[in-house]
């Protein structure tokens, strides 16, 4: 083996990080702890600044509570994913550590006091803030016991006949054992007696889910998009409870509400049929390990005891908090018919060069690629639309399409169904692993499989992550292919929430790549040679060091060298030595990091040229690009890719994931455009410091109302999609 050569000096005379060379498959590397942030505190920083929008006065009231909703479903997230990994670490006794060199338990001892002071923020939000607000504007969320009687009166009429039939108390006794509780599911812990007795006894009831939790007041059985004063579930029922236990006195009722893991796995190497495995997988999960008790402050202690001791939760493993325990119930708050309280509803554009197509659609792609920006270009008239032109058109042989997520109403399943029916060849690539759409997932699949179409759940061992889309058209004598390469998911409704980017094209030294990849997907092959596109898990990680090598060279011989990347987390040791060396040697390297980030911009030594900043705000940031200077002084001239993976290891290294050169001038023209708004705001932006926090950065006062500056990154977006002004 080669001796590694001696690291150099670089023009300001410090010492390069030394970067090992990895193999191909980029096994995890020993780097110093003192240079990565952790990933789940990180995590939590994010959170953080979704809580934080939901205290800004200039955002509208039901957008703000929108945003506690978010806070509390990425908790959710957070606890049955990383807690209920870090617990079951603890329990193997595990020596891993994390990049911060933190052991399990360690860690899991931040996070929770990381939690409960968030936790206390969102209370102090909601309580303090926004329902004295909501009240203002019309809107009460109360408790049955305040209201009058004759609302009391209307809702145990409701009650009687629409919940308390499909209730079922459960005793725990000698006789009854200790029920199973569904994972976030709420419930009524209760204590009971005999008249004249002191031994109480404990029951559980369940909450049901079918029915929403917030429920209006004055029509219970109605549609609460016009409604104005609601109360929760839970509350009516804990008011009726003597209907449930007729004859027992009531002594005590606790809501309360539980969080299970989904960190279960069972490996899938040998597997025969990965449908029935992962039918398997989601049965194991909804039996997981409980980690996390959420009860009111000042619960009474038998009771939060016996649940604690029935779920075999230790006591740090018991979240206090204020009502409700359950923030996402508030999504349909968030949803009234209140346009006074909520942002102006944006429309997407048609993408101007789709819009001006009066003959075919593939003609206007064959003239040219086409890079398209959900949500401030429609996702229906571009993407769904190729989809479906595809489906209809006589000279279309082939459709081929990965669905990581899409939803129940997607266009995609009727086109897919249609082109099978209109005889073509239709091929999906259906990953069923994708966390928490798994059971969607496994119904497509199992739709698609009974229309005709050939279904194929990805490469075993490798999630599939990858957004293609490909069309094989006959066009004379010869067969031509158009592909589409994106950012995001092919799921209609969060294209209208997450901004992503897709590229349309015909140039077939892209399209052969998408052939091939699909070979891969569907079929059994060793060898992946791409000319264009960048693939993981083969050569992503390799194309992107050789890339950041490229930026270092250029810095040495005095030639522009920068890097701008925006991605949702980072999170690969490899790559940030990678990008530490080459801040080391000079390179300028801009970070748009919307979630957690595990470098450490700011050391000195390793990442002073480093920035790294988040922007949070009206859409979930979700477009992922990459450019490199390549010793051009103009962005646009640079290289650019755009593509679904993130620099985090589980996707250069146990995903299938690809990016695509964008090669059209005028389409690197925008993408260069789009950098330069994320890099300028003001308004949602916020900053990476060295010590982990982040800093929000503010408008200044004298900034212009139609600057970048002052718009922020949503609004000068949707203003130049509609040709409005916006000061550059």
């Amino acid at each position: 083996m080669r001796k590694p050569d001696k690291p150099k000096k670089t023009r300001n005379g410090t010492k390069p990080v030394d970067v090992d060379r990895f193999a191909e498959q980029g096994e995890p590397m020993r780097v110093p702890p003192e240079l990565f942030f952790n990933r789940d505190l990180s995590w939590l920083e994010f959170n953080h600044r979704v809580l934080a929008q939901a205290e800004r006065e200039d955002i509208p009231t039901l957008e703000r509570v929108r945003f506690c909703a978010i806070f509390a479903s990425n908790l959710d997230e957070l606890f049955m994913k990383r807690v209920g990994l870090l617990k079951r670490l603890i329990d193997e006794h595990s020596g891993a550590t994390s990049h911060d060199g933190l052991g399990p338990a360690e860690q899991l001892q931040r996070v929770r006091k990381r939690v409960l002071t968030l936790q206390g923020e969102l209370d102090r939000i909601y309580h303090d803030c926004l329902l004295p607000k909501l009240a203002e504007d019309g809107i009460d969320i109360l408790r049955v016991k305040d209201l009058p009687d004759e609302d009391r009166e209307r809702l145990d009429t409701w009650f009687r006949w629409n919940v308390f039939p499909i209730l079922t108390p459960l005793a725990v006794d000698p006789g009854h054992r200790f029920p199973f509780i569904s994972n976030l599911s709420t419930s009524l812990g209760v204590l009971l007696a005999k008249p004249g007795s002191s031994e109480s006894h404990f029951a559980r009831l369940k909450i049901p889910g079918v029915i929403p939790n917030l429920v209006p007041v004055d029509n219970p059985a109605g549609s609460i998009e016009d409604q104005s004063r609601f109360v929760f579930l839970d509350d009516i029922v804990a008011s009726n409870l003597d209907d449930l236990f007729p004859g027992m006195e009531i002594k005590e009722v606790m809501p309360f509400r539980v969080t299970r893991s989904v960190a279960v796995e069972i490996e899938d190497q040998e597997v025969a049929d990965l449908l029935e495995h992962v039918e398997q997988e989601l049965k194991m999960r909804r039996f997981a390990d409980a980690v996390r008790l959420d009860v009111p402050k000042d619960s009474p202690k038998k009771i939060v005891e016996i649940l604690r001791l029935g779920l075999h939760l230790d006591p740090e493993d018991v979240y206090e908090t204020f009502l409700p325990l359950d923030y996402t119930d508030l999504y349909p708050l968030a949803d009234l018919d209140r346009p006074d309280l909520r942002d102006e509803p944006w429309s997407p554009v048609t993408p101007p060069r789709i819009a001006e197509v009066s003959g075919d659609l593939f003609d206007e792609i064959k003239r040219g690629d086409i890079v398209v920006h959900h949500p401030y270009e429609s996702f229906r008239t571009s993407v769904e639309r190729f989809i479906a032109r595809a489906a209809r058109d006589p000279d279309v042989l082939a459709i081929k399409l990965t669905l990581y997520r899409t939803s129940p109403d997607s266009a995609f399943i009727p086109s897919l169904v249609r082109a099978v029916e209109a005889g073509k060849q239709v091929a999906v690539l259906v990953e069923l692993r994708a966390r928490f759409d798994e059971h969607r997932n496994v119904r497509f699949a199992r739709q698609l499989e009974k229309a005709g179409v050939h279904v194929a759940y990805g490469v075993v061992g490798l999630k599939t992550h990858c957004k293609c889309a490909l069309v094989v058209r006959r066009e004379g004598e010869t067969l031509r292919s158009y592909a589409h390469i994106g950012t995001g998911n092919y799921h209609p409704k969060t294209a209208q929430l997450y901004t992503d980017l897709g590229l349309f094209t015909a140039d077939s030294a892209i399209t052969e790549d998408v052939v091939q990849l699909f070979n891969y997907l569907t079929g059994r092959s060793t060898q992946h040679v791409f000319d264009q596109l960048v693939v993981a898990p083969d050569k992503m990680r390799i194309a992107f060091c050789d890339l950041i090598d490229t930026e270092i060279e250029n810095a040495g011989k005095g030639l522009p060298a920068r890097i701008i990347a925006k991605m949702n987390s980072l999170e690969d040791r490899q790559i940030t030595m990678k990008l530490y060396e080459a801040s080391r040697a000079g390179v300028d390297i801009k970070l748009f990091v919307r979630g957690f980030c595990c470098l450490k911009p700011g050391v000195p030594g390793a990442s002073e040229n480093i920035s790294v900043s988040s922007v949070v705000g009206r859409f979930l940031e979700h477009s992922r690009f990459f450019h490199f200077a390549d010793g051009q002084e103009e962005p646009r001239d640079g290289v650019w890719l755009i593509g679904s993976a993130d620099w985090m290891y589980r996707n250069l290294n146990r995903r299938v994931e690809a990016c695509v050169p964008v090669r059209d001038p005028v389409a690197r023209e925008r993408l260069a455009r789009l950098a330069e708004i994320v890099d300028r705001d003001r308004v949602n932006a916020w900053d990476l410091n060295t010590d982990g926090s982040y800093t929000r950065r503010e408008v200044a006062s004298d900034a212009e109302p139609n600057s970048l500056e002052a718009l922020g990154t949503f609004h000068s977006l949707m203003r130049l999609m509609r040709d409005e002004p916006v000061e550059f």
